[in-house]
């Protein structure tokens, strides 16, 4: 038998060399039984590897990483319930648009596709617990496959909308040696694709636009994923239209702007602003039940809805859909309106900071008149501790409710929980962090973590990992001894609350035994607790008792079109 030039290469090898070619340079996981050739193969490799303690933990901290980096990030799992564990975290990842890339261990091939044979961790069917979460699966039979089936697998996960994707290998062909010289010998190009949408469904929104006599936007994540910041600004101004920004796309128009409406999306006068609009632009949202205020919402004007994902358009609410790329899509009505409107109006200009000015004054005479200042106070210290460019990642906490409305980014990272799972803020802090190393940064960029104490539970495995990174993560816990949000939920529907009272850690003993710097202080000294703790090196948590009240719902007396 000829003798090959080359040397021997395992599945599991092609598949990390496959991913450094495709541009990968770090990834997250978490070993088991059936993924370890995978494993064995990074120490061959160069990628940089983050090592989580749990699988859903894992899964936030690559979507994490994925939604700062804006590329896809591998995440390396085993089989069976190691695989599954991680599925809360890829629904996250999907209602983000977050690109990561999850490949799971199999068990060898006879197992899979109903040969049930009793392998450790075997499915029935483990492809398709994933298929309604991932925007597609793909199943490697052989090593031929794994260069193309995970190069479409990255593709896929940029292609607008960005998303995650799902690639099973089974064992057995982890562990196949291949003699012939298939590995990737230079970069694979893979560029992000999206839909195009027809110069005259453009055209139509570009005419509708310049004849509005009260155009307005609302601006969601489908704006920050795809870069389209700038764009938005110029047909803001091109316009002289307010910018309404949910939760979701609240970096993408900073609040300094004078056409910034700010994002009080669950109050009803920001509802009604919106309304009013004879013309509203949506771009990037779905206008599902939390940016419609809770399916109250009721326009009175067409809407223009941008979306990357056709089948959210006109989904709740009529419109005229262009379905395509925010970035790209917005561009190109922002030079039709050049033509159509080549000055600014003045006096449009006008009536729209003074509708602007009437909202924002609206919304807090009603807050204000609530006796939640100490509440307002928290979220301003916060802000004021941590510096523009910094991103906040918050768990699903009375303060993070605060902040969906109440949070002005400055352009900085400002990511949350969008399907409402809980342990999503430590670990995508982790991811975010993470994805910052570099020269400069040994330790990570630094990130700040928001969690109450009933979710922060979720997440306290993967302090063992923090401390062995020793990243520049700060967690903040609020402490409230229970699940707040619930409680509170419970309370005004019921009467009285079950459930949702809890026996939590001492969040500070906690971070101790892991050998990671804690502190308790009074609400009064969060701001100064902060600011030192994004100064100073490595991950830090502090812990606030507190008892925070949310504001009060302002839907209830209107009739939700669901």
């Amino acid at each position: 038998m000829p003798q090959s030039d080359h040397n021997p290469i395992t599945g599991g090898q092609l598949v990390i060399n496959t991913l450094r070619a495709l541009g990968a340079d770090r990834v997250v996981g978490l070993p088991g039984q059936h993924a370890l050739p995978l494993f064995d193969a990074l120490r061959g490799s160069d990628l940089q590897y983050y090592g989580a303690r749990v699988e859903n933990n894992a899964g936030f901290i690559a979507d994490g990483a994925a939604r700062t980096t804006g590329s896809p990030v591998p995440l390396l799992l085993s089989a069976g319930p190691g695989a599954l564990t991680a599925l809360p975290a890829l629904q996250e990842a999907a209602a983000a648009s977050s690109p990561v890339l999850l490949i799971v261990a199999q068990v060898p091939e006879s197992g899979i596709g109903g040969g049930v044979h009793g392998f450790l961790h075997e499915l029935y069917d483990q492809r398709a617990h994933f298929r309604d979460t991932v925007k597609k699966t793909w199943s490697i039979r052989s090593v031929d496959q794994v260069i193309p089936m995970i190069t479409q697998a990255w593709q896929t996960a940029i292609a607008a909308p960005a998303g995650p994707v799902y690639v099973e290998i089974p064992y057995d062909v982890q562990i196949a040696v291949e003699q012939e010289p298939i590995a990737p010998t230079r970069a694979i190009e893979v560029f992000p694709t999206a839909p195009i949408v027809p110069n005259q469904l453009l055209n139509i929104a570009a005419d509708l636009l310049a004849a509005a006599k009260t155009p307005r936007i609302y601006a969601g994540g489908g704006v920050v994923r795809s870069g389209a910041a700038e764009a938005l600004h110029a047909i803001s101004e091109r316009l002289q239209a307010p910018v309404v920004t949910t939760f979701g796309g609240r970096s993408s128009f900073e609040w300094s702007h004078p056409l910034s409406a700010q994002g009080w999306i669950e109050d009803i006068d920001t509802t009604e602003f919106l309304e009013e609009a004879d013309v509203l632009l949506v771009v990037g949202t779905g206008l599902g039940e939390l940016t419609t205020n809770y399916f109250t919402f009721r326009p009175k004007g067409k809407i223009i809805q941008i979306d990357a994902d056709a089948s959210v358009l006109g989904r709740n609410y009529p419109s005229l859909g262009l379905a395509g790329d925010a970035k790209e899509t917005l561009t190109a009505i922002s030079s039709r309106l050049e033509m159509r409107l080549p000055s600014a109006d003045p006096e449009r200009r006008q009536r729209a900071l003074a509708s602007i000015e009437q909202l924002v004054a609206g919304i807090h005479k009603r807050i204000d008149a609530q006796s939640l200042q100490a509440e307002q106070q928290l979220i301003a210290d916060l802000r004021s501790a941590i510096p523009d460019q910094i991103g906040t990642y918050w768990d699903m906490t009375i303060l993070a409710y605060w902040a969906w409305s109440a949070w002005d980014a400055r352009g900085g990272a400002f990511e949350n929980a969008q399907c409402g799972g809980l342990g999503f803020g430590l670990p995508a802090a982790i991811g975010a962090s993470f994805a910052g190393i570099n020269g400069d940064n040994p330790l990570g960029t630094p990130t700040v973590a928001i969690s109450g104490d009933g979710g922060g539970l979720y997440s306290v495995a993967d302090l063992a990992s923090l401390a062995q990174e020793n990243l520049n993560v700060t967690w903040v816990v609020f402490d409230d001894g229970g699940y707040g949000v619930l409680r509170g939920y419970m309370d005004a529907a019921f009467g009285e609350h079950v459930a949702t009272d809890l026996a939590v850690p001492d969040y500070v003993a906690l971070g101790a035994a892991f050998g990671i710097k804690s502190r308790r202080v009074e609400p009064a000294e969060l701001h100064d607790a902060v600011a030192e703790s994004i100064s100073s090196q490595g991950p830090e948590i502090i812990v606030v008792p507190v008892a925070i009240e949310l504001f009060e719902p302002t839907h209830l007396n209107r009739e939700p079109i669901l």
